[in-house]
């Protein structure tokens, strides 16, 4: 059967793509309104850093990867004693799996981070000469480690801009209308294409630490909130921007989110 006049299968296909396109979420706000809150952010904290304990690339990744549904103070606690005596792959390789296990019992699923931990070592040690790769592929491919925990080492250790969508940051996307997405990843590919080039070094931290401390998750404090004139949430409380300030970090922000 013919097609109708003009209509082939070619640019049927063409209009098809131009129409899921156009009915994927996009960010509310304008290159310059983006530019502003994230100009905002900066003054904030001119260099954030987040609130795992680490003291080189290969303890940050460890960190990273015990953080998985469990608290920054609670990875810390258990950490802070295990990395005293491991913070080398050789090292923890050395320590086994059963101590290793016994530094962080009280992390949620300690067992088989123990055993990811002990085998993200060994592969260090074995394809890495006992050193963290920074391409995403390389850490992707060791025991227990995803695309957020990748990028968060390759952030925090090498400065990669890139962006580690967690809890925070998916609220904030979703919430404000920033980067909206059902998922990470979609969150994540909004939040690159709309950062400006000169804010995504920090931009990962300075979406956390929002989250954590100022557009939280049951109630936001919008009082707080230095782009509450901004910002285009639903549920915020006022159009009137907290005083923009330098806020000094404090002791237990040392390390990364």
């Amino acid at each position: 059967m013919a097609n109708p006049k003009g209509k082939t299968p070619a640019a049927a296909g063409k209009r098809a793509t131009a129409a899921t396109a156009s009915r994927r979420p996009r960010s509310r706000y304008s290159p310059a309104e983006v530019a502003e809150i994230f100009r905002r952010l900066s003054v904030q904290r001119p260099e954030p850093v987040g609130e795992l304990e680490y003291v080189n690339p290969f303890t940050l990744l460890v960190a990273v990867v015990l953080s998985a549904q469990a608290t920054d103070v609670g990875v810390n606690k258990a950490t802070r004693p295990l990395f005293a005596v491991a913070d080398t792959p050789q090292k923890m390789a050395a320590l086994g799996e059963a101590a290793v296990g016994e530094y962080i019992r009280t992390i949620g699923l300690w067992r088989n981070k123990a055993k990811n931990v002990i085998a993200l070592s060994k592969a260090l040690i074995h394809d890495h000469g006992g050193r963290v790769p920074e391409d995403e592929a390389s850490l992707t491919a060791l025991p227990g480690v995803g695309r957020k925990t990748a990028n968060v080492v390759r952030n925090t250790a090498f400065g990669h801009p890139t962006i580690a969508v967690d809890t925070h940051i998916f609220r904030i996307g979703n919430r404000l209308g920033l980067a909206p997405g059902k998922t990470p990843d979609a969150v994540e590919a909004g939040l690159l294409k709309i950062i400006p080039p000169q804010y995504l070094r920090h931009a990962h931290h300075w979406l956390i630490l929002h989250g954590r401390y100022v557009c939280k998750a049951r109630k936001p404090d919008c009082q707080a909130c230095v782009i509450a004139d901004l910002c285009k949430a639903g549920e915020k409380t006022t159009d009137i921007p907290a005083p923009l300030i330098e806020i000094a970090p404090l002791r237990e922000d040392a390390g990364l989110a």
